[in-house]
């Protein structure tokens, strides 16, 4: 089978785990105290609404972002939730959590709490570059020079954002585990059997990876932000948060468009900014990472396999 006719997965790394996502279902697998491999799964739910606007250009972005925001937190917060308690504590703990959840989780969900701290951080990272980047106007009057010191500062601060917190210990293994995701995610496309041992031989960079996306946020921005002035500072500010959506929806064209046509160096060009952020967001995992990631990996591809078996007998019948 080659990799054009193959199923496309994507997943994410999580507290001591990976997620993996398929057509039907997502699964995330976790390592916990005892040693054994925990599974949360949850189905691919279908919105006739939002398969709709999944087909609209740049609006389907924003589309993508919010689902993947969502889900990616209740997997995120299943792995938080058990991956330091003892399997036998699991009853107990989660009535104690039921107890003490928060109120903002208890009226907006987990889910919602996951698209809110997205765009959050979003709006934290667009405006802090401006207040920096107009702190230096004595310097650079202009509206372009403006623009690109901002841009400058933005690739800046996510840098050495990203560089400071993978020196804690927990960080740096979520990093190693999304390389473990990516090593399976190549092996597989490779149409390698899915061992440790060859799932260690691949590379913990990939091409499709959510890394390329938010440099292309800083790039495109650039560009974004040169149809509006940058002074006043109050009308820059409103014109940086009025045009996030827009950012995040260009960009994901963006991204899409050069996976499609990576195959043409000039294209696939545009995907190594995200492979080079990827030597910070990644780190070589160990063995036993790999066997959760592929433990995942596994589960996945059995479940999506037997909905689509039982969808085709359904059609039959």
């Amino acid at each position: 089978m080659s990799n054009q006719t193959k199923p496309a997965y994507g997943g994410q790394a999580v507290i001591e785990g990976v997620m993996f996502g398929g057509k039907h279902h997502y699964v995330t697998a976790i390592r916990r105290t005892d040693e054994s491999i925990d599974y949360y799964r949850l189905p691919r739910k279908k919105n006739s609404f939002l398969t709709k606007l999944k087909k609209i250009p740049f609006l389907r972005g924003i589309v993508a972002i919010i689902e993947a925001s969502a889900n990616g937190s209740k997997h995120l917060n299943f792995s938080t939730d058990r991956y330091e308690v003892n399997p036998e504590d699991d009853e107990s703990v989660q009535k104690e959590k039921s107890k003490s959840e928060s109120k903002l989780s208890m009226w907006l969900g987990v889910a919602a709490v996951g698209i809110i701290s997205f765009f959050f951080g979003k709006v934290i990272f667009t405006l802090i570059p401006v207040f920096l980047a107009e702190s230096l106007r004595f310097i650079f009057q202009s509206d372009f020079s403006q623009i690109l010191i901002e841009g400058a500062f933005k690739l800046i601060l996510l840098i050495a954002y990203i560089y400071a917190i993978s020196f804690t210990p927990l960080i740096r293994r979520v990093f190693q585990y999304h390389g473990a995701e990516h090593k399976v995610i190549n092996a597989y496309e490779n149409n390698l059997p899915l061992t440790v041992e060859n799932v260690q031989n691949q590379s913990r960079l990939h091409y499709r990876c959510g890394s390329s996306f938010i440099i292309f946020t800083v790039i495109v921005g650039v560009f974004v932000y040169t149809l509006v002035p940058t002074d006043p500072l109050w009308a820059r500010i409103l014109n940086r948060l009025a045009l996030i959506p827009v950012v995040l929806g260009i960009s994901f064209e963006v991204l899409q468009f050069s996976n499609k046509l990576r195959d043409i160096p000039v294209l696939r060009a545009l995907g190594y900014p995200g492979l080079w952020l990827q030597l910070l967001t990644t780190k070589e995992p160990a063995n036993d990472q790999v066997e959760v990631a592929i433990a995942s990996f596994n589960e996945l591809v059995r479940m999506e396999k037997e909905t689509e078996t039982a969808t085709t007998f359904e059609q039959i019948v």
